[in-house]
């Protein structure tokens, strides 16, 4: 028969980055696509040990429905962590775990949103998000970014132009896909601009943790006195993404309304992954086992970016971030992204091409994102040759 799609669907197209995992099994491929976390990162022997014990001891309680706020400890457990590293936390906010920060930032729009309505986000962004914004019938506007952060003149150009937009979406911490971060001055104007404008800012934080060279920057919510921020992280990039466990930190009001989204959704996130996440920061020492990580990450940039400096012709610049898994590189204009981007396929070095992770996938863009946490250090040094002998290549035809 013929389906009929629904207009919000119609034009939405799939992951341009799952789309790519799918040319990924041929041999000696080397693959910078990917936004996985390395699996020396997976704490595998305490995650058997912990689940051996709750078959063990709380089948049932594992197997049987959960509330849909999320399993108690884990909430007492994340709220806890939340304020002693991040400051995070009111007598008026109130904490959900959701299914991956994924589900956080489209429960968030989908509460919030009316179809129509706009949703302001940096320009690049993070391809999950902006097609869940666009599934739920929102208007996209990009405001480009810079080195230290969104455009804040480009910000309130947007704000004017947009009086009724609902809310900014922000990675400013080791922004996907550009690895930048927001300085602490540009937050503070960013939070002024909020409350000038009356939006909301949903601040998605699945990369702060994975700092490892720096100084902290205080997130947006740590610096929220009036219940504008809602908070979305995940334990995906330092226990497992596959567990799926994530949560988000807003205002009471705003919480018990996901609740009831969320409730339509999925009912509750997967009970026996939430026991396993409690009782390993219970059991174990999670601050250790993160620390582990921004050294593996840490070699694995410095390695990189190295042969992005030794191999790469010095027209492609590239981002130098201090945390996170990824860095943004762009080409010289009147060079084809499209062209780069066959070529290296053809090579079997995969990237994603910045396109994806435009507000308006028809604007032009030169620049392509590179990963770092899931390569080898031989395919890391490998495909950047690569990629520096073919931008080479194209920047003598020019």
């Amino acid at each position: 028969m013929k389906y009929e799609v629904s207009e919000k669907f119609k034009n939405l197209k799939p992951s341009a980055i799952r789309e790519i995992f799918k040319s990924l099994g041929t041999p000696g491929s080397i693959s910078f696509a990917a936004g996985n976390p390395n699996p020396d990162s997976f704490p595998v022997a305490d995650m058997k040990r912990i689940a051996d014990e709750i078959f063990e001891n709380e089948p049932v309680t594992a197997l049987q429905y959960g509330i849909t706020e999320g399993y108690a400890p884990l909430r007492e457990l994340v709220a806890k962590r939340l304020k002693k590293v991040y400051d995070i936390g009111t007598p008026d906010d109130d904490l959900i775990i959701v299914t991956g920060g994924q589900q956080g930032i489209e429960l968030t729009c989908k509460v919030v949103c009316n179809e129509g309505d706009t949703v302001i986000c940096e320009n690049p962004s993070f391809i999950g998000a902006l097609n869940a914004f666009r599934s739920l019938g929102t208007k996209l506007v990009g405001v480009p970014l810079e080195d230290d952060g969104i455009s804040l003149e480009a910000l309130e150009n947007a704000l004017k132009a947009n009086p009724r937009a609902k809310f900014l979406y922000t990675i400013p911490t080791f922004q996907n896909p550009a690895g930048i971060t927001t300085s602490y001055e540009k937050r503070r104007a960013v939070l002024e601009l909020a409350k000038k404008y009356d939006i909301l800012i949903l601040e998605d934080n699945p990369y702060g943790d994975l700092r490892f060279s720096g100084k902290d920057v205080p997130t947006y919510k740590s610096m929220d006195s009036e219940g504008r921020v809602v908070y979305c992280g995940s334990f995906s990039k330092v226990l497992s993404a596959g567990m799926r466990i994530g949560f988000l930190c807003a205002g009471k009001e705003l919480i018990s309304k996901i609740v009831v989204a969320k409730q339509v959704e999925d009912v509750h996130t997967n009970v026996l992954f939430q026991m396993i996440c409690a009782k390993y920061i219970e059991q174990c020492d999670l601050e250790a086992h993160i620390a582990e990580i921004r050294v593996l990450y840490r070699k694995k940039a410095e390695l990189m970016i190295s042969a992005l400096e030794k191999y790469m012709p010095e027209e492609v610049g590239f981002t130098r971030p201090e945390g996170g898994i990824f860095l943004w590189c762009s080409l010289p204009e009147g060079l084809s992204l499209d062209e780069f981007v066959k070529k290296a396929g053809e090579k079997n070095v995969f990237v994603v091409p910045g396109t994806a992770f435009a507000a308006d996938p028809e604007e032009e863009c030169h620049s392509f994102r590179l990963n770092y946490s899931m390569p080898s250090d031989d395919e890391i040094t490998r495909g950047i040759k690569i990629l520096a002998d073919i931008a080479r290549e194209m920047i003598e035809k020019k």
